[in-house]
């Protein structure tokens, strides 16, 4: 695999759900960002206030297809999940959760960053399901530092 396929494990699954609204095939998500990479939408199960997911557009594989040559996207996918927080008045970015599920505990498998907000009024289910240090949750800092120590020199 050659390292400019950063962003691409394959370009485009029509079984997809996440494929498919990402390329506006899939009616019903309001979109909340769009960019040439990502697009990030509301949660059609909200555990918090606020939460959204933000979606490559490319169709990834979730967080255990990941390597160092995906560090730069999932920092993207923070950075817009911070941004649309921000752009629907949440000030307090640290009263939030962003992370990804783990598998086998992902509904989907394409790589999706859930925005959660304000964490501190997550319910009790939404404390479980989206819990800091379980095996089924892993924050979007965990994951970047664990595939970063999984380099070699590069």
């Amino acid at each position: 695999m050659a390292a400019d396929t950063e962003h691409q494990d394959s370009a485009f699954d029509s079984k997809c759900v996440f494929c498919r609204i990402a390329s506006s095939e899939e009616s019903g998500a309001e979109m909340l960002h769009v960019d040439d990479d990502l697009v990030c939408f509301r949660d059609i199960r909200p555990g918090a206030p606020h939460h959204y997911l933000v979606v490559p557009k490319t169709h990834v594989g979730n967080c255990k297809t990941l390597s160092k040559d995906h560090v730069q996207l999932l920092k993207n996918m923070v950075s817009v999940g911070k941004s649309v927080l921000q752009k629907n008045n949440v000030s307090d970015l640290e009263d939030i959760r962003l992370g990804f599920h783990w598998p086998p505990f992902c509904s989907i498998a394409h790589l999706h960053l859930h925005v959660l907000a304000p964490a501190s009024q997550l319910g009790f289910l939404s404390r479980m399901i989206y819990r800091i240090n379980s095996y089924w949750f892993i924050t979007a800092d965990q994951l970047i530092e664990r595939l970063q120590a999984n380099t070699s020199t590069s």
